[in-house]
This record gives structure tokens, sequence and C-alpha cells, in this order.
């Protein structure tokens, strides 16, 4: 290839269109990015958020819970396999955050349950939700609705899968 065209190619992939990036946030010394949900399918009740946070700060700190208008409750959740079956529940006193930590909310593992949805989540949309804090208090943050079967956000293939935490989620079972 010419050294011309090399930097033709180059200049063009500059410039090119990307997958839109989400936008981060801040609630004192966290730090919130890659803000996403999964569509939902017409009729589901619940939807999936995921997100990362990490903490700058030198104390610990607390994700405890949150709101949004797309549903009528929203709830700190996490996910494991035990014995084949995939298991759900509650956190109860939220997901804690060190100090220099980041925690990354994924399928799989850690997430936010939006519960009793208000109509489906739909690819391409966006909402808002309100993040709760123990200590940085609330701020809200915009979600980027990915596909039903999305594992990351778009542009963002390098997010882990469940950020190495995982816990007993009791007997709720899902099928």
């Amino acid at each position: 290839m010419t050294r011309i065209a090399f930097m033709i190619v180059v200049l063009v992939a500059a410039c090119a269109p990307r997958p839109a990036q989400a936008e981060d946030f801040a609630a004192g010394s966290l730090k919130i990015s890659s803000a996403w949900a999964r569509a939902t399918p017409k009729g589901a009740a619940v939807g999936g958020g995921y997100l990362t946070i990490t903490n700058t700060g030198s104390a610990s700190d607390r994700l405890i819970g949150g709101s949004t208008d797309v549903a009528r409750s929203f709830e700190v959740h996490q996910m494991t396999m035990d014995g084949g079956v995939m298991k759900m529940r509650p956190i109860a006193g939220g997901i804690e955050i060190k100090p220099g930590q980041t925690v990354t909310l994924a399928p799989n593992g850690y997430h936010v349950m939006f519960i009793g949805l208000k109509e489906p989540l739909k690819q391409g949309d966006h909402f808002k939700a309100t993040l709760e804090f123990a200590k940085a208090g609330k701020v809200d943050v915009d979600f980027a609705v990915e596909g039903i079967g999305a594992q990351a956000p778009s542009g963002d293939h390098a997010m882990p899968a469940a950020g190495g935490m995982h816990m007993d989620h009791g007997n709720m079972q899902m099928k």
C-alpha cells in the first residue's frame, strides 16, 4: 500500500462514526460509567441494569438502592450459578465499594433490577435512574438500552463478566 493510500485509510478510520459511549457520572469520590440495560420483550415485568462504579476516595461506600420512572421499584441484586441452577436475590445492605476498588455490575453477577416495568425497555432508547449511595447520596444516571441478549454496552466489549464477585442467592431459582 502506498504511503498516501495508508494515510487516507487512517484518516477515514479516525473520522468513521463510532457507537455512542455511555456518559460518566460522579457522586462524591464515586465515578459511575457504562450504565446500560437490556431490552425486554413485550409484557416483561422486570429488566436488568448494569454499570461500573469506581471509588477514588479513601472511605468505603455502598450502592444501597435507587429509583426510576420506568419501573415501580429498583433493587440491587446478585446472581450466581449453584449446581447448574441460576440463583438470584436482592442484596441486603447493598454493594460495598472499597477505596480504590472498581465494582462492575454485569450480567451473571451484581446488577440492578427494574421491577414492575411500566413499558418494555426498547433497544436504542435511554432512560434516567437515580442511584442511591450510603455516603455519597443520590446521583442521576442515564441508562442506554442495548439488545435483549447483550453482554456489554455498545463499544465496550472489554467489560468484565461479573467483576469476580459472587455470593449465594438464597432459595430463589430461575429456569
